[in-house]
């Protein structure tokens, strides 16, 4: 704590495979350079309150193989200095009373934001990088660079949700799986589209505010399409972030869960799965259909696993860069890695004009990675309603007429994206698509 040129590593928001990658390889970079490096304990949590007794010295001895392994080797929290001007004083100067001039944080959108009035705080006095963190994916960086931690994620939720479909075929039963994502429905898009689960919903796709109703008829229709072909089973992978859109008043209960520092409610204890799991059974109980369905939640399971290759090696770069950039004098930056080259993205890009908070990136609805993943996905689909002998069929599966079906349930193609199809040069052109049957 003596020296007078402290490099300090700390990690906010939730945990994320691969921060332990990252912590290990800024400090061995630092410790190269004669650089001391300090851990702070769980985030800002500590240092806001003036607080300088959670730190831990790191050394290449004690960091040198903790990127194997997932979790946070100095633990994290979702502690917010700049909720109170106090707070935000107080870690400023609780970095400086450590000797603190550089301070590398891990985080999401949240604590990116704090990384950036930090440093504003500091007024020259520190020099602060933020390195992106989450299995959300929603950063704002170009759309062929992930935040770390999202392919190891979905790797492991590609696992589940692969065992689930197994199970739900053998015991003709559909499961309603409910992946984090908490804004931005990148994570529920990647594992079901790699898994092939039969259809995934994402918030991205509804107009806003989204009618439950949409909701539950969009898992109903597709429910009702595979039993019009004999297939009384399923997998529905619906991202946590739809509850943020979703008009309050369509969920009871919401206004009494809690909110987190950062203001985001708690998404975790809006059992989302249950009450999409108790309305479509009504749904479809109305319409003389029994069928057996179970929620799962997957995330916690996903978020301190051990990095998968990709995210080792990817992490191990974005620490290096972290540390080496803060030595060459860097600031005011949030680390990244595109097209295999270093680029600082400074911190006043990140920041959105309208709402003053870091932008977020959400899905593309009109890119073709989207329009392909609704291509294999088993849901209601204009062309159903435009085929007499398809809509008969999912009229009778549903004990209603074809005039029944259409009044209650054609509503849901209003939003759907336009057929896809390329010509030689590879353009997108408006041609009528191929049906994909619900027994794909």
């Amino acid at each position: 704590m003596e020296h007078h040129n402290n490099l300090a590593i700390l990690v906010g928001g939730g945990p994320a495979p691969g921060i332990n990658s990252v912590i290990g390889a800024a400090t061995i970079r630092a410790r190269l350079e004669g650089i001391h490096v300090i851990g702070l304990r769980d985030g800002f949590e500590w240092i806001m309150r003036g607080d300088i007794d959670h730190a831990i010295p790191l050394t290449i001895d004690a960091v040198s193989r903790i990127h194997f392994r997932g979790g946070s080797h100095i633990g994290i929290s979702r502690a917010n200095p700049t909720s109170n001007p106090q707070h935000l004083q107080n870690t400023v100067l609780s970095l400086l009373r450590m000797n603190v001039t550089q301070l590398i944080t891990i985080g999401g959108d949240d604590t990116a934001f704090s990384a950036m009035k930090v440093e504003e705080s500091a007024a020259g006095r520190l020099r602060v990088v933020h390195v992106p963190k989450t299995i959300d994916n929603d950063l704002d960086l170009p759309p062929y660079v992930d935040t770390f931690g999202y392919q190891t994620a979905r790797h492991f939720g590609v696992e589940i949700v692969k065992n689930l479909m197994v199970d739900a075929k053998t015991t003709s039963r559909w499961y309603f799986v409910i992946a984090m994502g908490r804004k931005a429905g990148h994570l529920a898009l990647g594992i079901g589209k790699a898994a092939g689960a039969t259809l995934t919903l994402i918030s991205e796709e509804f107009p806003k505010p989204i009618p439950i109703k949409a909701i539950v008829d969009s898992l109903a229709g597709a429910i009702i399409k595979r039993l019009s072909y004999g297939r009384p089973y399923g997998v529905a992978v619906i991202a946590e972030g739809v509850v943020l859109d979703v008009a309050p008043e369509d969920l009871e209960g919401l206004h009494e869960v809690e909110h987190d520092a950062h203001g985001h409610l708690r998404i975790a204890e809006v059992n989302i799965g249950e009450i999409l799991k108790a309305q479509v059974t009504s749904r479809l109980g109305a319409l003389g259909i029994k069928l057996t369905t179970a929620a799962k939640n997957i995330g916690y399971e996903l978020r301190c696993a051990d990095p998968i290759p990709f995210d080792m090696e990817y992490t191990r770069d974005l620490g290096y860069c972290a540390a080496k950039y803060l030595l060459a004098g860097g600031n005011a930056a949030m680390i990244s890695i595109q097209g295999g080259h270093f680029v600082p993205v400074p911190f006043g890009q990140m920041i959105d004009g309208v709402t003053g908070r870091t932008r977020i990136r959400l899905v593309d609805v009109v890119s073709t990675r989207y329009a392909i993943a609704r291509r294999y996905m088993i849901r209601l689909r204009r062309d159903d309603f435009e085929d007499p002998h398809e809509l008969a069929k999912l009229a009778a599966t549903a004990h209603i007429s074809p005039e029944e079906f259409r009044r209650e349930f054609e509503y849901l193609t209003t939003s759907e994206p336009p057929p896809l199809a390329m010509d030689e040069m590879g353009e997108r052109v408006a041609t009528p698509e191929v049906r994909t049957r619900a027994n794909t």
